[in-house]
């Protein structure tokens, strides 16, 4: 079959053991495939590869219009945040340990790269947030995150955290911290603190306390289309990070403002490729108990 893309990059996870070679082996599919190949430039000067050209990300994203993303979701969330504004599909191989984003296993990586570069692929958009840190008006950090924005207490201590949707009040939370979700975090720190689980399809935020000093401060699900302002009102040694990445201090009355961004992440999945079957696998539902059809 003709292939429907036409140059593909490789993203590397670059500590991994035996990545070099794995990359080699995509690549080298790709190219009997049609595709011009080439590789991150980071990940090239990482692994060694030399026999593809290297591209930056602002590079790829211009002249690629497929990505090959293999290791953990970690180094997917990485990729992904550079790469949004640039509406490029990605493709995630799993070398990591839970694989939510990451879903392409490598014992069929073979099969699903023919398949996808084919034409033959489910496709799904997943929202990005975007979010500064204000002091006096000024703006002293933007950032953007896939997974969530989390404000909380670096040290020992509680904080208090007031909290306005499009300029409406909602409420003081006094806890160890706050996080905001997008669908897509809502199985990572989120569930960790109780947070729901969301469905991607959904077009909601996760508001969720960590160790609220009240009961009656619960999660709450906002809709995505607000502009969500978190104002510190007491606590020290306080941090607002994005992603677990980009990362401000904070200090008394900085505003930490989110959005959903105008830009959304595409991944390419097998077909067949199922949300729920993806729950059931990384979160070991159903063990000890009827199978389901595409269960683990």
């Amino acid at each position: 079959m003709v292939s429907r893309f036409r140059h593909a990059a490789l993203v590397g996870k670059y500590q991994a053991h035996g990545m070099g070679p794995l990359l080699e082996d995509i690549a080298h599919l790709l190219s009997r495939k049609g595709l011009d190949v080439s590789i991150e430039a980071r990940t090239a000067l990482a692994t060694g590869i030399t026999e593809y050209p290297s591209l930056t990300v602002p590079e790829l994203g211009r002249e690629c219009d497929l990505v090959v993303v293999v290791g953990g979701d970690g180094t997917m969330l990485g990729i992904a945040r550079e790469l949004a504004p640039f509406h490029v599909p990605m493709i995630g191989v799993n070398q990591g340990r839970l694989g939510f984003i990451t879903d392409v296993p490598i014992s069929s990586l073979h099969e699903a790269l023919c398949a996808i570069v084919a034409g033959d692929y489910e496709e799904e958009h997943r929202a990005v947030l975007e979010g500064q840190v204000l002091r006096n008006g000024n703006v002293i950090l933007s950032a953007t995150a896939m997974n969530d924005v989390v404000v909380r207490c670096s040290g020992i201590g509680m904080i208090e955290l007031s909290v306005s949707v499009d300029e409406q009040f909602v409420t003081n939370f006094r806890a160890d911290g706050l996080i905001l979700a997008s669908p897509t975090g809502s199985t990572a720190y989120s569930l960790s603190a109780g947070g729901p689980i969301v469905h991607p399809g959904i077009a909601g935020l996760v508001l969720v306390p960590i160790a609220p000093h009240t009961l009656s401060n619960r999660t709450i699900v906002l809709p995505d289309s607000g502009r969500i302002s978190i104002e510190i009102v007491a606590g020290r040694e306080m941090s607002a990070n994005f992603d677990m990445q980009s990362i401000a201090n904070l200090i008394l009355q900085d505003q930490v403002i989110v959005r959903r961004s105008p830009n959304r992440v595409r991944f390419l999945h097998p077909r067949g490729w199922s949300y729920y079957a993806t729950l059931r696998r990384k979160l070991h539902w159903n063990e000890g108990g009827v199978q389901v059809p595409g269960g683990f």
